[in-house]
């Protein structure tokens, strides 16, 4: 095959065996190696979906399987799978960061039909965001200490970091390998100053969770004017927060997809699902 892969079999070793199963009655899946490699080739060289190579088979069945385990939900659980062996021997470091990066978005995606859509879960925005720069998408993900995704979200460009925090914090949940509730909290959790807020320290101390995230001046300026009455600083590892580099080398890693590094695709559930195939491989690769 003239074409560059991505799968090794040491990887596609570990995802098949969550692969859905082809179905008692109807048509069988596609070759899903094949698929996923078609899948991962589109974003990796962010080329049309027409342009596809034949040697990766229709780019109809491609584009339809990324939809449909978006609705569905399956591009997500392979990720939890791979998350709940990882976890098991002990390969998540639970010192997690959390961070968005924001992508231009393509002329071609904007224009989606405002009626019709299958599922519920695309946004009204459809995630996109009009400011002077045009059209843009921030992704917010949490990283573990080896830069490897825990969770991704899309929201629109011109979205804030600190609004998005529970509902992204909300998305840490590795299910146990045997019996016990899923993971959903981490040792600690590393942000820049977009971070720094009252709720989101308070939400962090309610669930038990070190907050390791530095002030702006201007928080620190409005304490010290109010004398004892601005109470004490809160605590902060500088030693710590060295490792909140792992965040950014996370997101290096999703910008080496072209496709990924600006979106062109009109549906929100369509751009985030190719995230969680990258997370899948990134994963897949341990």
């Amino acid at each position: 095959m003239s074409v560059r892969l991505v799968i090794t079999d040491a990887m596609w070793d570990r995802i098949e065996p969550l692969m859905p199963a082809d179905p008692i009655r109807g048509r069988r899946w596609a070759d899903h190696r094949r698929t996923l490699e078609a899948i991962a080739w589109k974003y990796r060289t962010c080329s049309p979906w027409r342009d596809l190579p034949d040697e990766l088979g229709s780019f109809q069945t491609a584009h339809k399987r990324l939809l449909r385990w978006a609705v569905d939900g399956t591009w997500k659980r392979i990720l939890a799978a791979l998350l709940v062996v990882a976890d098991a021997g002990d390969d998540i470091g639970w010192t997690v960061s959390v961070d968005s990066t924001v992508r231009r978005a393509h002329q071609h995606a904007a224009g989606a039909r405002k009626k019709g859509i299958r599922d519920r879960a695309e946004p009204d925005d459809y995630a996109l965001g009009r400011s002077r720069g045009g059209l843009s998408t921030k992704v917010h993900l949490v990283s573990d200490s080896h830069a490897r995704p825990l969770v991704l979200r899309v929201t629109a460009g011109q979205a804030g970091d600190a609004p998005a925090f529970e509902a992204v914090m909300a998305g840490i949940r590795v299910p146990r390998s045997g019996p016990g509730r899923p993971k959903t909290r981490p040792d600690a959790v590393l942000a820049d100053r977009a971070y720094s807020s009252r709720a989101i320290r308070s939400h962090l101390r309610r669930r038990g969770i070190r907050a390791v995230i530095p002030q702006p001046s201007d928080q620190v300026g409005h304490r010290l004017r109010r004398g004892r009455a601005g109470g004490r600083p809160p605590a902060f590892d500088a030693e710590t927060y060295k490792q909140r580099n792992a965040v950014e080398r996370c997101i290096n890693r999703f910008k080496q997809w072209r496709g990924l590094a600006m979106r062109n695709d009109k549906l929100a559930i369509a751009y985030q699902a190719a995230f969680h195939l990258a997370a899948i491989l990134i994963w897949a690769r341990r």
